[in-house]
């Protein structure tokens, strides 16, 4: 791999990971709900997810998913079925209605660390953009005259390291939406943004294609 093909793999991860999409949206809505150490468990489910893919395209997911195109169908259709479950739940998500602006309480009651990671976890290992990414995009910047762990450890490093950097852009920003969901209207009407985006992004991934 030379530095140009490195330099071009940082440009065009930077902006496929800075785009608005399944995950960075969950990650952005755990902060709000939680708080950021909280989103950091999200964050965790998300990587683990992504890095575990990765690392099966180096083995051959992209050959697998073209021989068997009914394997990236069912990830998709799952996927899908997953975050129409987020969506309606976070529309349906009760909201206090004595909750009012200053008070030191949490937008949300407390949530298990587990479920967090689990959230994170699905939601990444069925988004069909990751998945694309892992099988498709990753292996072309990949010598194959060259040795081919190295550069793939490469590519894996810069990729998580560009990934988490964008999470925390997004943990951060919903941090500060934190503040206004301290008044119940505004979180109910957060609520139900982040609920609806999530079952557009269900529909989304329902009718995808590879």
């Amino acid at each position: 791999m030379t530095l140009t093909t490195w330099w071009l793999f940082v440009l065009m991860t930077f902006v496929v990971s800075a785009t608005p999409g399944p995950n960075m949206l969950l990650v952005m809505s755990s902060s709000a709900r939680y708080g950021v150490r909280a989103a950091v468990l999200t964050m965790a489910g998300c990587m683990t997810a992504l890095l575990a893919m990765m690392s099966v395209s180096a083995a051959g997911l992209g050959a697998l998913l073209h021989a068997f195109p009914a394997v990236f169908d069912a990830m998709r259709l799952s996927g899908a079925g997953y975050l129409a479950y987020l969506g309606v739940k976070s529309w349906r998500s009760p909201v206090p209605d004595d909750q009012m602006p200053g008070s030191s309480s949490t937008s949300e009651p407390a949530v298990r660390p587990g479920v967090l990671y689990r959230q994170g976890f699905l939601v990444a290992a069925s988004n069909p953009k990751a998945i694309l990414f892992a099988a498709a995009f990753l292996p072309q910047f990949i010598d194959p005259e060259l040795a081919q762990l190295p550069q793939f450890a490469i590519l894996l490093i810069t990729f998580s390291i560009i990934e988490v950097a964008w999470y925390f852009v997004y943990a951060v920003s919903g941090k500060r939406l934190s503040v206004y969901l301290q008044r119940a209207n505004v979180l109910r009407v957060f609520n139900r943004a982040t609920g609806g985006v999530f079952v557009g992004f269900a529909v989304w991934m329902a009718f995808a294609r590879e």
